[in-house]
């Protein structure tokens, strides 16, 4: 028997009918808001020295922390072993390592509930084919960024564990921080997609364009260096604004330096490159705002207060010395500019 053209007709009206684009949206931004937490427990869990505090990768048995004095002991017993005890925490207690321990443990556990959080519903829509298409190859791919996050994450931590180490590698704190925005900026495009869909059946995915992949660019650099100084405590650098220890131009900490050394692991030419920069990528998203004004206002609003604020909290945080509150307010505002930016360039595409 031959199918109709009626029939065809039919049979994709009624596997549209069972897709939830919005739901799957909804579900995305939940994902983007753990995100965020994380960014911020991160970046708190940096500025206490805790991150190498957890000296082994254990992703199942990991999840439940030590509940005996014996087993808190061993966890002790395994970072006094590191070279950061004896540089930065000698003489440290019990009690003051549950301390550290703390962050480092709620950072690893919150990566585990995204993973728990995206995977569950992803696999609960699939099996009851709710995902509309075009979108299972995306969500596999976001679930993957996800994985690898996590996999960054504990070479960053292994880094730090190397013998004659004290902290972590700059670069890979910054590898770490750039896939988790990256990830919340790709989690929040397609949630705009799925949106723009349960609006509209006919909607199109929306395509990133020149003006969007610069503005793009130009923030990642921003995020880079903003990496580099937490990893490089460059913050400490300075408690002037708009100079330097009373010069605009700091010069290198060391004679004789390479290029790249001075660009990327000099703290007080990362530091002057990260504050000047950063109205690079103020002129950048001020025109990507400018170009979604009409059509979008509210993903306009959102950038220049995102960045407003940012740029405020960052010259906050250096003449206070880069206190631990401030600090962490800062990298979740620099998420929120991340996540402003994607609604922006989203918009942008979706005109093109």
């Amino acid at each position: 028997m031959v199918a109709t053209a009626g029939d065809e007709a039919s049979g994709q009206a009624s596997e549209r009918a069972h897709v939830r684009p919005r739901a799957i949206a909804r579900w995305l931004f939940v994902v983007a808001a753990l995100i965020v937490a994380m960014v911020v427990v991160g970046g708190i869990t940096r500025l206490t020295e805790s991150g190498l505090s957890i000296t082994r990768w254990q992703p199942v048995t990991g999840t439940i922390p030590p509940l005996s004095h014996a087993q808190w002991q061993a966890e002790f017993d395994h970072y006094r072993q590191i070279d950061q005890y004896a540089a930065v925490h000698a003489g440290m207690t019990l009690a003051e390592f549950k301390g550290i321990f703390f962050w480092e443990y709620s950072h690893r556990l919150l990566g585990r509930l995204i993973g728990l959080v995206f995977f569950v519903p992803l696999v609960w829509f699939w099996v009851r084919r709710q995902i509309p298409a075009g979108f299972h190859l995306k969500l596999v791919l976001l679930l993957a960024l996800g994985g690898l996050q996590g996999v960054f994450g504990w070479l960053m931590v292994r880094s730090g564990l190397q013998p004659g180490m004290i902290e972590v590698a700059p670069g890979w704190l910054a590898t770490h921080l750039l896939t988790a925005l990256f990830t919340l900026a790709a989690i929040v495009w397609v949630a705009l997609d799925l949106l723009a869909l349960a609006n509209s059946p006919s909607a199109r995915a929306a395509r990133l364009t020149g003006l969007g992949a610069a503005t793009g660019l130009v923030l990642g650099i921003q995020l880079l260096y903003g990496a580099l100084m937490a990893g490089l405590r460059a913050g400490l650098v300075t408690d002037q604004w708009p100079l330097m220890n009373g010069a605009l131009w700091p010069g290198p900490t060391q004679r004789d330096e390479s290029l790249s050394h001075a660009l990327f692991a000099d703290p007080a030419i990362v530091h002057f490159i990260h504050r000047w920069w950063a109205w690079v990528t103020v002129a950048a998203l001020v025109w990507l705002a400018r170009k979604v004004r009409k059509t979008a206002r509210p993903a306009s609003v959102a950038i220049h207060s995102a960045f407003g604020t940012q740029i405020v909290l960052g010259i906050a945080v250096v003449m206070a010395g880069v206190p631990i509150w401030l600090a962490a307010l800062h990298q979740l505002v620099g998420a929120l500019v991340v996540v402003a930016t994607a609604w922006g360039a989203h918009e942008l595409g979706r005109q093109a």
